[in-house]
């Protein structure tokens, strides 16, 4: 296993504007939060990187509140209709969207279509032409993103990734709530991703740089993330002073992090890749050896399912420092939120407003 590090940490540019302070990330007012609201209704989320780094603000306050508040946003969807097309199998993804806009006045209606990819028996724009005469909102789990892009392309409402083969932004904006609410504030933190560098990877770097995280990704020789992903989170790390360190030693990467995250090493769809690549995955395992080197208040992350003794021991996963199935959780309230700035429901709440928005300052 080699020792290559590359750290990526944005450069200064005289005629660049300065990295925002802690202070200055979040939302300041009532007017900036109505002014992201009114921009993201009737938006698609193709990609984290769809979205400012106010409006990935504003879906992290609005996230807060409605977890806090939920009476209060019980009818903001009333009538609201959103339809889902799965070509992967899921739990968390379907049962927390379609728990959202049922406690928000909406209804979900799911189509299977692991039997037959999306485009097959219709084409892309014809389905999305038909769907947006009846439904608010589509959400697609898919093999290919492009198939996600072509029918955000088509329709004329908003269209969600609930994963791709290239990202899985719904996974990445909760983890990042689920550590706001861990830590009072995701800005400053040290947030190590150990293991492919897939799709969840990918949306991991991306919300980590819009919200001022320090990211280190550890991953094998040939299994780094896309550059156009690892160039795109460091043009978002300059306005925030976020960075992005990549390396294949894991245990350089852990040291000293404050939230230790993996996933499987053989994503959906690369299965008949297994084989080769458990040998290749083997050293990257999190373990109580390797989490030994995080802070002592270190949490451990996962976007489950987990293989459970490959790229997670059972005493990590199911031990003290494991935040998994808060994660879990918090896929239902960060989609409500986001439901709510799709389709027109967002509104603030004054005690949802103080989360703690300061840098972490760590020894």
């Amino acid at each position: 296993m080699g020792s290559k590090t590359v750290t990526m940490n944005p450069k200064p540019d005289a005629n660049a504007e300065p990295a925002r302070s802690a202070k200055q990330l979040g939302i300041q007012s009532d007017s900036a939060f109505s002014e992201a609201s009114k921009r993201l209704c009737g938006r698609d989320l193709c990609s984290v990187s769809d979205l400012s780094v106010d409006e990935m603000a504003a879906i992290m306050e609005l996230s807060h509140a409605v977890k806090s508040n939920p009476e209060d946003f019980r009818h903001s969807l009333d009538g609201r209709q959103m339809v889902l097309f799965f070509e992967k199998a899921s739990l968390r993804t379907r049962l927390t969207f379609e728990a959202a806009i049922n406690t928000l006045g909406g209804n979900a209606v799911f189509v299977d279509q692991t039997q037959s990819p999306l485009g097959e028996r219709e084409s892309l724009p014809d389905m999305a032409h038909n769907i947006e005469r009846w439904m608010s909102a589509i959400v697609l789990r898919t093999y290919s993103h492009e198939t996600i892009t072509e029918m955000a392309g088509c329709s004329r409402i908003p269209v969600i990734n609930a994963l791709s083969d290239f990202e899985h932004p719904c996974q990445a904006i909760a983890d990042f709530f689920t550590l706001e609410e861990r830590f009072g504030s995701a800005e400053g933190l040290h947030f190590t991703y150990v293991g492919d560098g897939n799709n969840v990877c990918h949306s991991l770097m991306l919300t980590a740089a819009q919200l001022g995280v320090h990211c280190t990704v550890a991953n094998p020789k040939g299994f780094a993330p896309k550059l156009e992903i690892i160039h795109k989170a460091i043009e978002i790390g300059e306005q925030t002073g976020g960075s992005i360190t990549l390396m294949q030693d894991p245990v350089k990467a852990v040291t000293g992090a404050d939230a230790v995250y993996t996933d499987v090493c053989t994503s959906m769809g690369f299965e008949h890749e297994a084989t080769r690549r458990a040998p290749i995955f083997k050293p990257y395992q999190v373990n109580e050896a390797l989490m030994a080197h995080a802070r002592q208040d270190a949490v451990f992350m996962h976007c489950l399912p987990a293989h459970r003794n490959a790229e997670v021991t059972d005493a990590v996963l199911d031990g003290p420092q494991s935040i998994v199935f808060d994660q879990a959780e918090n896929r239902m309230h960060a989609q409500k939120a986001l439901l709510l700035m799709l389709l027109g429901g967002a509104k603030r709440i004054s005690n949802a407003r103080d989360r703690g928005l300061q840098a972490r300052k760590r020894g």
